[in-house]
């Protein structure tokens, strides 16, 4: 037997278990989790914005700036992210026939 196919076996096999259904998944959990990652979101640009008005008022860390700055830059990233693939569902589901 070829190292290989152990190995490929091996990965599929550690794979396989992610693609199952999570059997506690439910609608509230899914709304539970919507909420809190709409809460995290709207946390990080509080923090940016504060970092900004810190570094501006001459108080704050240029390198606590360029961290929050990023950190906001890759949340509305997501963010938008997120909303085209909605719309874009949506738009899907507007093409299917009745």
């Amino acid at each position: 037997m070829d190292i290989r196919t152990l190995s490929a076996t091996s990965g599929y096999a550690a794979a396989r278990p992610a693609t199952k259904a999570d059997p506690e998944f439910n609608a509230t959990s899914a709304t539970e989790r919507a909420k809190a990652s709409f809460e995290n979101f709207t946390n990080t640009l509080k923090t940016s914005e504060q970092a900004s008005v810190q570094a501006m008022t001459g108080n704050g860390d240029p390198h606590a700036l360029v961290q929050a700055l990023a950190q906001t830059e890759l949340a509305v990233e997501t963010a938008v992210t997120v909303r085209n693939k909605v719309v874009e569902a949506y738009q899907e589901i507007l093409r299917m026939p009745v």
